[in-house]
């Protein structure tokens, strides 16, 4: 039993819960295991810890201008709430359609990546399963926690993201035990490594692989103090997932060797930390790291369903989507329809591309999370932008928060589009042109977005004027819930 109108399912989340949710989504162990070897091999090599904490210094910048924006929000809405309040509707209506496009792309992306690294793990240990069941079993857990309240997914994440971690830390101390001082070495951070050729393509690896931590502000009305549990988890998400990055990569640069990572990173790619684990760890260790990094990706694919499931529900309750998946569970609080419509599509898509004998990593995966990453990233800097809008329309403001902070969260990210762009065949591991040609995806769905404001502007202005204001600072929240029939010609007028 569900109602749009039900009552908001707030007080559920603390900030801890809030950071677990938006963690998860970036997936520490399988952007270690993942994008690391290839940032070293196409990289600047022993240079990309550097280009993590570039990174996260530059999203710890964006992080103080979201703030503020989440605090005028309520901490809910996400990117859509954000552009509305800074930019204005049509931008606003434009980054909610990328947002749902991005996001959705991600999910796939991901729910693809659990088939397919789950069956070759079971098949290291002598099990024949299909990715196919892999990712069905991992998509049937994901609906039936995205349709439950999110404390319970929050909960579960919890004691992944505690595993997955952990595993990683473990790995950290064996190296520094063997290796000492010498683990940390200081030619990472030297300007002619960090700063050498390949730098632009480890700074790529390294902003992607935040994706998510921005996801807090969409959690927002199912948050026991939205204003100080949204942007603490922002700040504390960023910070830790910079630290983690920037130390494991390190280290791992370290048990190498600077001057062979990059050689040994383009040899062993994907079994690069394997291989570590193996040799710091044991054989044991080895196999943790193998089955956690199944865990991290079934816990990224959660946490990236449940953002996907509230920009739905956003965009629904503003009468830009079907206004049925607005609806709320009476007794989870969760965006159930939306859930079950998310948990639909992404079944589809993995049943076409399962269909087509297409293969589920270097077809599926990496052009969905490619495009997603791109549509993310892009949004990311939108949202800064979206911070100097409202400090220009405001004539004042805090020059640390509203203006210096926002403006080089919006550098770096712009940046990281630009060599998302430009890297997008490397990104994506595909010569294929039709994969080349999916970041022209963003701007017609941002066009289309565009034309459909000026559309509700002209036929429907009541509608328009409403667009985005119920999570503005005073907000105005009129009911719009679906009229009886002989009233909604009159309420769209």
């Amino acid at each position: 039993m569900s109602t749009s109108g039900s009552p908001p399912a707030s007080g559920r989340l603390g900030t801890a819960h809030i950071l677990f949710l938006i963690v998860a989504a970036a997936a520490p162990l399988s952007a270690m295991v993942g994008t690391v070897p290839l940032a070293f091999a196409f990289g600047d090599g022993a240079g990309v810890p550097a280009a993590f904490l570039f990174a996260g210094v530059t999203l710890l910048c964006f992080s103080v201008g979201y703030a503020v924006s989440a605090r005028r929000t309520g901490g809910s809405g996400g990117f859509y709430a954000s552009v509305a309040d800074g930019l204005g509707r049509p931008p606003a209506v434009a980054s909610g359609y990328l947002a749902l496009l991005s996001y959705n792309c991600a999910t796939i992306g991901l729910a693809g990546a659990l088939g397919y690294f789950t069956q070759l793990v079971l098949a290291a240990h002598g099990l024949t399963v299909s990715w196919e069941w892999c990712a069905a079993v991992g998509l049937v857990l994901t609906a039936v926690l995205g349709y439950r309240e999110i404390a319970l997914s929050a909960r579960v994440l919890a004691l992944l993201m505690l595993g997955e971690i952990g595993v990683l830390a473990a790995l950290d101390v064996a190296i520094l035990v063997r290796h000492g001082v010498h683990a940390l070495p200081a030619a990472s951070f030297s300007p002619h490594t960090a700063a050498g050729p390949g730098v632009g393509v480890s700074l790529m690896f390294a902003f992607v692989s935040f994706i998510g931590f921005e996801s807090a502000a969409l959690y927002g009305k199912e948050a026991r103090d939205p204003e100080r549990s949204v942007p603490r988890a922002t700040y504390a998400a960023a910070a830790l997932i910079a630290g983690f990055y920037a130390l494991t990569s390190w280290l791992a640069v370290g048990a190498i060797g600077p001057d062979r990572v990059r050689e040994v990173a383009g040899k062993q790619m994907g079994d690069l930390f394997f291989g570590l684990g193996d040799d710091f760890l044991g054989t044991a260790g080895s196999t943790m790291l193998q089955v956690l990094l199944c865990t991290s990706l079934f816990a990224a694919t959660l946490a990236l369903h449940s953002a996907a499931n509230r920009y739905a529900q956003v965009l629904a309750q503003d009468g830009l989507l079907p206004r049925t998946l607005a609806a709320e569970h009476v007794r989870h609080g969760s965006p159930h329809r939306a859930s079950v419509w998310q948990s639909v599509l992404t079944a589809l898509v993995l049943a076409g591309f399962a269909v087509a004998g297409l293969d589920p990593y270097a077809d599926l995966t990496t052009s969905m999370l490619g495009l997603g990453t791109l549509g993310i990233v892009t949004l990311q800097a939108l949202a800064a932008l979206s911070v100097l809008g409202l400090r220009l329309r405001a004539g004042h403001g805090h020059w640390w928060k509203e203006t210096l902070a926002p403006l080089l969260g919006f550098a770096g990210l712009a940046t990281s589009v630009w060599l998302v762009v430009g890297n997008f065949d490397m990104l994506t591991g595909s010569p294929s042109k039709v994969i080349a040609a999916l970041p022209w995806l963003l701007p017609l769905v941002a066009l289309g977005g565009l034309l459909y404001a000026a559309r509700l502007r002209t036929a429907h202005p009541l509608r328009y004027r409403l667009l985005g204001t119920r999570y503005t600072a005073a907000p105005a929240t009129p009911d719009l819930s679906p009229a009886p029939s002989g009233d909604r010609h009159a309420r769209s007028q």
